[in-house]
């Protein structure tokens, strides 16, 4: 059975949009929640946070980074068919009335799980607030696709300052802070950003939950590429998370693991641009 595309949009030079039938996926899924997708029979397993499960079909926002997501964006269209996907994997977060929601994001991953978990937390009751951070006004997503719609209160930041506030969603939580806005803050992007998140909201004994977005093999916990200190001990962001308390997670671990395989990733990724141009298809 292969999972046919049913949409599929620029958000940006770099991102896309892609949504999947997948029934039995969407049926099931949770927020904090994450899939794995497969283009083909011999192709790697992609993890992959969900932008909406509706109606049967998986929404997801991907990045052209590596050579399967660059794949994925080049040589599928809608109407053709991805080999596999499963899931939902990860636990899920644990939606109920908390007062305050705030989630702050500042990449692909985190922009999808901005509005996914914003959505569950407004219709829970909460008061939610949503931060998204892009480097500048191109790299905006078209507005269909903010979070703006399950935002009771919502800010937009660029790097540059090109469009909305100048500086980071650290910039805005400060604030809020300051305010005394925030009773939880969920998070998901960059990892340094995530890190630098954690001490700011230490200090008040703000529960802070991201994603650690650590690089995963299988997906399901059996092969340890995702370990992390949490608290002093091992655990895996595919089967014990992907999003954990981040004032246990030991980021300086986090951060030096995440870097392991750039050589590698840049050189699939150069090779397959190469046959792109070879084949004119770029």
């Amino acid at each position: 059975m292969g999972y046919k595309i049913t949409a599929k949009t620029d958000l940006s030079p770099i991102d896309y949009f892609v949504e999947v039938e997948a029934p039995h996926v969407a049926r099931a899924w949770k927020p904090g929640q994450f899939v794995v997708f497969i283009t083909h029979e011999r192709g790697e397993r992609v993890p992959m946070s969900v932008y909406k499960a509706e109606d049967g079909k998986i929404g997801m926002f991907i990045r052209k980074l590596g050579k399967t997501s660059m794949q994925l964006y080049y040589e599928f269209n809608v109407g053709d068919e991805l080999y596999s996907m499963v899931g939902p994997l990860g636990k899920p977060i644990d939606v109920k009335y908390y007062g305050n929601v705030v989630f702050a994001s500042d990449a692909v991953c985190g922009q999808a799980e901005n509005y996914a978990t914003l959505k569950a937390m407004k219709e829970a009751g909460n008061y939610t607030i949503s931060i998204q951070s892009f480097e500048d006004a191109a790299r905006v997503y078209p507005e269909e696709f903010l979070a703006k719609p399950v935002a009771d209160e919502y800010y937009l930041t660029t790097d540059d300052g090109s469009v909305g506030i100048k500086g980071n969603y650290l910039d805005v939580v400060k604030e809020l802070i300051e305010k005394d806005k925030v009773d939880i803050i969920f998070a998901g992007g960059k990892l340094g950003t995530l890190a630098k998140l954690a001490e700011l909201t230490r200090p008040y004994g703000i529960p802070t939950i991201t994603t650690v977005r650590q690089i995963m093999v299988d997906g399901t916990g059996m092969c340890g590429s995702c370990r992390i200190l949490y608290g002093g001990e091992v655990r895996f962001a595919c089967r014990d998370g992907p999003m954990f308390d981040a004032h246990k997670v030991d980021w300086e671990d986090v951060l030096k693991r995440a870097n392991r395989f750039l050589e590698q990733e840049k050189l699939a990724r150069e090779r397959y641009l190469e046959e792109l141009r070879a084949r004119g298809v770029i």
